[in-house]
């Protein structure tokens, strides 16, 4: 994964960063909160045209703050951006971020 360090060094926690990496967000050790997140930002990424006030609302249930997700969203929305500037730039990966590295 080409952000493995940086996952690691953001998380904190190596048990949880490895989980994150092996599996995935969807078996990770997480709040039902930070899976809620995760799953909004998976929906955002992948069908963007699918998003409706029902994912806004599923998120204020599980205590998310309308700043929280306001910024969740600018966050998510930038990293995909640039990620398909990126490709459709055919930028290449530096040597260290290589999806063998890390």
């Amino acid at each position: 994964m080409a952000h493995a360090g940086d996952l690691r060094d953001e998380v904190g926690e190596k048990e949880l960063a490895s989980a994150l990496l092996e599996s995935g967000w969807e078996t990770a050790p997480l709040s039902a909160k930070e899976l809620g997140l995760c799953a909004y930002a998976a929906k955002l990424t992948s069908s963007p045209a699918e998003m409706s006030e029902h994912d806004v609302l599923q998120l204020r249930e599980l205590g998310w703050t309308d700043l929280e997700i306001h910024d969740a969203c600018q966050v998510i929305a930038y990293f995909n951006y640039v990620n398909r500037l990126a490709d459709g730039l055919g930028v290449d990966l530096e040597k260290e971020m290589s999806p063998s590295h890390g």
